[in-house]
């Protein structure tokens, strides 16, 4: 009995693990006050005592599940398991999908965990906060030996404080009930989340601006500014493709995830780590989160994943041709507008069936 409830206990935390990231559909853009953490679902103790503590930087971690899904839709586009949202109550953002330890959670973790850090940082350096601000911590003395003629000066974004918050909201949602949960997925989950704050870090931007007389640059000043985050979201679709399948093992007292099979190299702070092999989406399954790719728009010619052969599974595809209507014909009108014309064309359109 014991050992049920446990079971029992581990799928729970598993299937709750993304609603968090309902917050992405609350209606309207500012939380107000503190009361309205209670109201927010999927949101753990932890993680209310956060929101309460930081009620004004929680508009920005609604922007952040918003960024962090546009993003995974964008990334997996063409794959069969697309970032599919579950518009359900009750139920986690993205269904059953991130009930295992796969390569899907992995990435789902690390871009969350980026796109809050990033959102926090873009609104701290806009003044408009009272709990942070742009970093001026970088200086002189800190410039690279080179003989470049730059310098810190300015209003860098401030990536640290992003990341700080970030793991303290996040990470609070793994670290809670670890007795209700596998070691190894609370293990798989922190370095994921770990992995996506270390590649927004690493990909910070160097912005420089040139001062002289008569427009030479004899001195440039610097700063660091937030990378354009589908950036990130390449970066982290790379190690998605790469991810490392691994273990929990003990090791000098502590547990830590090593590489499944001994040949493997280990993975570094910045890699994505997983635990479980993923479904293959191919058809509807509640139990996986997966809807399957019927009706899915494919290329008949690609080899790539959007090929037909590859995206429908061996079941075939459907051709037709759907009249597709668009501006063209534009011009721009003293003063002050653009007027268009309605352009008809056909498209064929090739569905999984």
């Amino acid at each position: 009995m014991a050992m049920l409830i446990f079971l029992l206990a581990v799928m729970l935390h598993c299937v709750v693990a993304d609603r968090w990231m309902s917050i992405a559909a609350v209606s309207g853009s500012t939380f107000k006050n503190e009361n309205m953490c209670h109201n927010l679902k999927g949101l753990n103790r932890k993680q209310v005592r956060v929101c309460k503590r930081n009620v004004e930087l929680m508009t920005s971690v609604k922007e952040g599940a918003e960024m962090a899904i546009r993003e995974c839709q964008h990334q997996f586009k063409y794959r069969k398991w697309n970032c599919t949202t579950i518009n359900k109550k009750n139920e986690p953002v993205f269904g059953n999908a991130l009930n295992k330890g796969t390569r899907e959670a992995a990435f789902v973790y690390a871009i969350a965990a980026a796109s809050v850090s990033y959102s926090v940082t873009k609104d701290c350096t806009s003044g408009e906060l009272n709990s942070c601000s742009c970093d001026r911590s970088l200086k002189i003395k800190d410039r690279k030996k080179t003989n470049e003629n730059w310098r810190w000066a300015g209003c860098s974004d401030n990536i640290h404080f992003g990341n700080s918050f970030s793991k303290s909201f996040l990470d609070a949602r793994v670290r809670e009930r670890q007795h209700f949960s596998s070691r190894s997925r609370i293990l798989m989950n922190l370095h994921n989340n770990e992995a996506g704050r270390r590649i927004l870090l690493n990909n910070m931007v160097k912005t420089c601006k040139c001062h002289g007389v008569c427009g030479t640059c004899a001195l440039k000043t610097c700063w660091r500014r937030l990378p354009p985050i589908r950036h990130v979201g390449d970066k982290l679709k790379d190690k998605f493709d790469g991810a490392s399948l691994v273990k929990e093992a003990n090791t000098g007292g502590r547990r830590i995830l090593v590489p499944k099979y001994e040949k493997l190299k280990p993975p570094t702070i910045s890699d994505l780590v997983y635990l479980d092999s993923s479904p293959n989406f191919c058809a509807p399954n509640k139990s996986t989160g997966s809807l399957g790719t019927s009706g899915r728009v494919c290329e008949p010619g690609s080899r790539a994943i959007d090929g037909c052969d590859l995206l429908c599974c061996g079941r075939g595809y459907t051709t037709q041709n759907v009249v597709v209507e668009e501006k063209c014909e534009c011009k721009f009108n003293w003063c002050c507008f653009v007027r268009c014309q309605t352009c008809r064309r056909n498209n064929t359109v090739h569905t999984c069936r």
